[in-house]
């Protein structure tokens, strides 16, 4: 017997039909003996229209200002995944599994204050864990906390992954189930290198860099959660026959299982290539080179929650000025530049200059900690593929290289390939 915790995202909970697929899969685990706890998502599309719902709401009342209280916008969106949670617990009910549903706020899930991006602080498994022991499913509303001010609070955009994480590490489970709609983490997006394959385990610190660098599969504070507190954590596909073979196997069910990188007996060299699209870059030109410089350039957009990233510095030949170049997300370049030019004085730049369009692509794996060359083979490969290199990045289990959009799916195939990615 062990003590699963699994967690459904907004696809494989979209209608009835597919709460009943769930509700098949859950009973699979519960008759096979195994103590559960199933964490949701809303239903498909349901996050978006209540959030739509609050954005229109200052404009439908005639209001001045666009700015509504974040706390009223956690009640709202919150609600999405307590309706998911109730219709899955009353499906479990009538195939005669003993289940109720739980709000974030009544395990209870304690965040800090921060409403719509909230970080779990603290959760308490005393009575999950006995009514488990009890043979009831706790089937937990994810993506939501109980704030300090006592209010509803929610973990941000796939914040249920976050919650099922935190709830297996709080109760001690054996494992972690995220179903989805793939059927695990593959070596690359299949909808661009139709030969990508789908990895049997890939290490926390892999999981987190692909995550971060482009790949959907799992939300970053998930994995960085699963990674602390070393959850064993298997990515599965909801829309596999709950009864098909091996669905029901403990130790090495079907999907990928992300874990320590000491249960990997052999380490490739590269596991995967992950990709993100509408980057930009801006360059301020003739910096001042002086202590205190990067500080008044980068605090007022950390100030503001602008992710920056590739920063590249090239130092004058005097050693007078620098160019300081660097990448944001597309969505984030106006702000930016509005920033930047606030600091201009403070800063002492010349001119700013920026790009858009362009595309992040990484290599990715552990294996490349003992082993040379493997930028060298990323840079000749691009290469002969006329691919220009417009900034790089490196870490001790990655490489990130800045390229134009339009070459992103060339890139991807041409280093799938060259790292033998695409060999069984």
């Amino acid at each position: 017997m062990a003590r699963i915790v699994m967690k459904f995202g907004g696809t494989s909970v979209a209608d009835l039909d597919r709460i009943h697929n769930v509700a098949r899969h859950v009973k699979r685990e519960v008759d096979a003996g195994h103590e559960v706890a199933v964490v949701v998502s809303a239903m498909s599309g349901k996050t978006n229209e209540l959030v739509g719902w609050v954005q229109n709401m200052p404009k439908a009342t005639g209001a001045s200002s666009p700015l509504y209280d974040a706390r009223e916008y956690d009640a709202i969106v919150a609600s999405g995944e307590l309706v998911t949670s109730g219709l899955l617990a009353i499906a479990l009910q009538s195939m005669g599994v003993n289940a109720r549903s739980w709000q974030g706020w009544q395990i209870p899930i304690r965040t800090d204050n921060a409403h719509g991006a909230a970080r779990i602080l603290d959760i308490d498994g005393t009575e999950i864990i006995r009514r488990m022991g009890e043979g009831q499913v706790a089937v937990v509303a994810g993506f939501q906390g109980l704030g300090p001010d006592n209010r509803v609070s929610t973990l941000g955009r796939g914040g249920s992954d976050t919650s099922a994480v935190a709830i297996a590490a709080a109760v001690k489970a054996d494992r972690c189930d995220i179903y989805t709609d793939v059927d695990g983490v593959y070596t690359t997006d299949p909808r661009i290198e139709p030969k990508a394959r789908r990895l049997k385990k890939i290490a926390f610190e892999e999981m987190l860099e692909m995550a971060s660098l482009g790949a959907k599969v799992l939300q970053v504070r998930s994995v960085e959660l699963a990674m602390v507190h070393k959850v064993r954590t298997f990515v599965r596909s909801s829309f596999v026959d709950p009864d098909a073979p091996g669905m029901g196997d403990l130790l090495n069910p079907p999907g990928t299982l992300i874990c320590d990188e000491d249960e990997i007996v052999e380490q490739e060299v590269v596991t995967g290539i992950a990709y993100a699209k509408d980057e930009a870059q801006i360059s301020l030109r003739r910096v001042a080179d002086r202590p205190g410089v990067s500080a008044a350039i980068f605090g007022p957009l950390a100030e503001a929650h602008i992710n920056v990233d590739m920063i590249v510095q090239n130092i004058s030949e005097d050693g007078s000025k620098t160019d300081m170049t660097f990448t944001v997300p597309f969505g984030d370049v106006e702000k930016s530049l509005k920033l930047l030019e606030g600091v201009k004085e403070k800063v002492g730049f010349d001119v700013i200059q920026h790009e858009t369009g362009l595309v992040k692509v990484s290599v990715i794996g552990i294996g490349m900690r003992s082993h040379a060359g493997v930028a060298a083979s990323a840079f000749k490969a691009l290469a002969e593929k006329g691919i220009n290199i417009k900034a790089i990045t490196t870490s001790e289990i990655k490489i990130s290289i800045l390229i134009d959009g339009p070459y992103a799916e060339l890139a991807v195939r041409t280093l799938h390939s060259v790292y033998g990615l695409d060999k069984k």
